[in-house]
């Protein structure tokens, strides 16, 4: 993909913010492989001024806590991605439907930082000096904390087919509502 400058994508959009042409016109006129480049200028133009052109060379990281907040945000309210983006002064909506669509297929945790780099190999073993035994921690085997520990393990897999369930019902909720809405446009369609 052809990287612009930011003089060259202000230009064009000077030229449409003046009426010199259109999204394709303008394209042409500069050879740009499409239009939606430009279209996609202008949008970031109007919402984010200068700053919506600008190419942004920092790997901007964000929180998990964020991430979290921003994927229910879309989930529980009926704006786009492109509005959402708008809203949170995304430039690029993409950032925002690969958030959902993680949070869709594996969960929360999907949104969690992940370790950059190589795995770390084995500590190198150092020949010259003597290993010293590892120290031995006693493991409570008492009836009364295995019987904790098996409390514990039984909420927690509660608590996971109860998320799990609330995730598959929140799922068919959007897709009753994604399929009333395409029924409602094609009625309207077969209206005119």
């Amino acid at each position: 993909m052809a990287k612009y400058s930011y003089e060259f994508k202000k230009k064009i959009v000077k030229a449409y913010l003046e009426g010199k042409g259109g999204c394709g016109y303008l394209a042409n006129q500069y050879g740009i492989p499409n239009k939606c480049i430009v279209r996609r200028w202008i949008k970031a133009y109007e919402t984010l001024g200068d700053e919506g052109l600008k190419r942004s060379r920092k790997n901007e990281e964000y929180t998990f806590e964020y991430k979290l907040h921003v994927v229910e945000l879309y989930l529980s309210s009926e704006v786009s991605y492109q509005e959402l983006a708008k809203q949170e002064g995304f430039n690029n909506p993409c950032i925002l439907s690969k958030w959902v669509n993680d949070f869709r297929i594996a969960g929360p945790d999907a949104l969690r930082p992940k370790k950059k780099g190589r795995k770390k190999a084995l500590d190198s073993i150092d020949y010259g000096k003597k290993s010293t035994p590892a120290e031995t921690v006693p493991i409570d085997t008492s009836a009364e904390h295995i019987k904790q520990l098996e409390d514990e393990v039984l909420k927690l897999r509660i608590e996971n087919a109860y998320l799990k369930e609330l995730r598959r019902l929140r799922l068919e909720e959007e897709a009753l509502l994604k399929k009333q809405r395409e029924s409602s446009t094609v009625s309207e369609e077969n209206s005119n």
